[in-house]
């Protein structure tokens, strides 16, 4: 009986740390490298290996809005993801290397450009 219910006690451990819960966290792999930060909401950028990954996320979650994010590694074509969105736009990945990138990000009426950065 005891032994069922420690099995019973961490499956239900196990169920509430779901992936979900990590993604909604943190949505590309990696260290983050830079926030953008502009009046309607914050474009996120995460460095792995020889990968960049940025996510738009609105000040406002929980709202359909236009939102977009592009990521452009030198030399490269941008990797868009645009729309209405509730939660987020992105994530979007470029095979940087040691290319520099630009980011832009929006949400709303509200925009932010990085230029060209190293991450």
């Amino acid at each position: 009986m005891a032994l069922g219910l420690a099995v019973l006690t961490a499956s239900g451990m196990l169920a509430l740390v779901s992936p979900g819960t990590a993604e909604a966290a943190a949505p590309c792999s990696g260290r983050k490298a830079k926030t953008l930060t502009f009046s309607t909401g914050e474009v996120h950028i995460y460095r792995r290996s020889n990968y960049v990954c940025a996510v738009t996320v609105p000040k406002r979650p929980g709202v359909r809005q236009w939102m977009s994010v592009s990521v452009r590694a030198r030399g490269g074509r941008p990797v868009v993801d645009e729309g209405e969105f509730s939660k987020r736009a992105g994530p979007v990945t470029v095979h940087a290397g040691r290319r520099h990138v630009w980011v832009k990000g929006s949400v709303g009426r509200g925009s932010v450009s990085s230029g060209w950065i190293r991450c």
